[in-house]
């Protein structure tokens, strides 16, 4: 089963077809004025889709259990052909078209099942996906493609040279398959002067974003947060909430970051943890939806 772990959840809908062809007007015919000997039709095939809709994790072994939060299924007669439309809708980690696909078959195979005392001639046809919303997918290319970056790594020990940096390597790795240019890579200790003076250099190059590591705890050396906060123009509250609900969900000391992100003219500015998972568990909780504020920042244009 594929590790969804990193995923955020939001909406997620897909719509799925079958098409059950009968032989016989006389069986359309019976459906409508529901005098098939097993009874109602349509009725009961739907009652068979939302049944097997929500057992989809039971019968392929890949599909991750997820919360089934809306079903809805419709038929439209076209002369002797009857197609299943299946909408699955569901706010998660991953998507639902494997749900609203099985769930058309189940329609379509039980609608065979009930019909075929009447008519030898049933076929079922075009079991496939029509629609499905949600995810990345929906947002792949509708980012700039000419934005830079700056990572800081905020570290007494590791700019002396007793300890290697990994929160940066991280971070980096995340801008670049998000197709962002770092621009420059450096480590400095925790102070003040030199966290403020970097930041307001990159700003003065046309440098799109600026991204520390480190510096976030509580300890008494401690002092991103403090060096950045006076120089914002803006913060940005809800970016910074994500990156600690992303993170609290995952491990429970998560909340004693202090985290910050805001903006300096239109360069946007990210103090993130100090620790490789926390560095990345951020990264991963704000990229690539986060690109967006360069559409309100700097412009729509793409490359």
């Amino acid at each position: 089963m594929v590790d969804i772990t990193n995923k955020n959840t939001s909406l997620r809908t897909a719509i799925a077809q079958a098409v059950v062809k009968v032989s016989k007007q006389e069986t359309i015919t019976a459906i409508e004025n529901d005098t098939v000997p097993k009874g109602n039709v349509f009725a009961m095939s739907k009652a068979a889709g939302l049944l097997g809709v929500k057992r989809t994790p039971d019968i392929l072994p890949d599909c991750h259990p997820l919360p089934i939060e809306f079903t809805e299924i419709e038929y439209k007669i076209d002369g002797l052909e009857i197609t299943v439309l299946f909408t699955v809708k569901t706010i998660y980690k991953t998507g639902v078209e494997v749900e609203a696909m099985h769930g058309a078959s189940v329609v379509a195979l039980n609608m065979y099942d009930m019909l075929k005392p009447i008519d030898k001639g049933i076929e079922i046809h075009a079991i496939k996906l029509l629609e499905k919303k949600g995810g990345k997918s929906d947002f792949r290319d509708k980012f700039r493609k000419d934005l830079t970056a700056a990572v800081v790594v905020c570290s007494d020990t590791i700019s002396a040279g007793h300890k290697e940096d990994k929160a940066g390597k991280a971070i980096i790795e995340k801008l670049e398959k998000c197709e962002v240019k770092v621009n420059e890579y450096v480590i400095i200790p925790d102070e003040k002067d030199i966290i403020q003076q970097k930041v307001k250099s990159y700003k003065e190059q046309g440098v799109d974003m600026v991204i520390y590591t480190g510096g976030t705890g509580l300890s008494g050396r401690d002092v991103t947060p403090e060096a950045l906060l006076p120089i914002l123009d803006r913060r940005i509250p809800g970016i910074e909430e994500a990156i600690r609900s992303y993170g609290q969900g995952r491990m429970p000391f998560a909340m004693l970051s202090r985290s910050v992100a805001g903006t300096i003219g239109d360069t946007l500015v990210l103090a993130l943890p100090g620790s490789t998972n926390g560095a990345k568990e951020s990264m991963d909780a704000i990229f690539p939806a986060i690109l967006h504020s360069f559409r309100i920042l700097k412009g729509a244009r793409h490359d």
